[in-house]
């Protein structure tokens, strides 16, 4: 039986996923392999926790104007861990590449070289993970509580948060009406 991995794409969630937390989620898989899988979330943030009080929690100046992006919620693991997703460069300690585009790293130069405008352009900032044991994900697939599209550094960065899980079903080509909850029933 052939394994498919799923490392570098975006997992998106079907409306038949029950979990209330990953409902509508978009979550870029930054590894995924026999031992498990792990991704952030890429559509959920923080309603009041802007960069600035963010870094001011961690004792770092945010120099960079605006400093008011959003801090995401990565997902409900490890959810006093600190991810960044980003474009290059990836000369960042730890860098972990997802893809040849983009990145992850969780280490505190990255963080100061975001506060003080020398940090790469595009980029997301993200506390805690999604993680599945291992197989789990599998299920989950065969269930079709996801459908999995091409990572798109545009989508991540650059489309509003709100609007990235409809971006990411019209990127298959699907209207994303077709496959609402309640679609096609009487």
């Amino acid at each position: 039986m052939e394994n498919r991995y799923y490392k570098g794409q975006l997992l998106v969630a079907m409306p038949n996923l029950a979990d209330p937390f990953f409902s509508r989620s978009v979550t870029c898989l930054c590894e995924h392999k026999e031992e498990g899988a792990f991704g952030i979330v890429i559509n959920q943030t923080y309603t009041d926790i802007t960069e600035k009080d963010f870094f001011k929690s961690l004792d770092i100046e945010c120099k960079k104007e605006p400093c008011d992006r959003l801090i995401h919620i990565g997902g409900p693991v490890q959810k006093f861990n600190v991810f960044v997703l980003h474009g290059q460069p990836f000369h960042w300690l730890n860098c972990f590449m997802v893809s040849d585009t983009i990145a992850m790293s969780s280490t505190i130069d990255i963080l100061q070289a975001v506060a003080d405008g020398s940090g790469p352009e595009n980029y997301l900032i993200a506390t805690g993970c999604a993680g599945w044991a291992p197989g789990q994900l599998e299920v989950e697939m065969k269930r079709n509580s996801w459908i999995t599209c091409p990572l798109d550094d545009q989508l991540i960065f650059n489309i509003p948060t709100d609007e990235k899980w409809e971006a990411s079903i019209r990127t298959l080509g699907i209207d994303p009406a077709f496959i609402m909850d309640g679609a096609g029933h009487a």
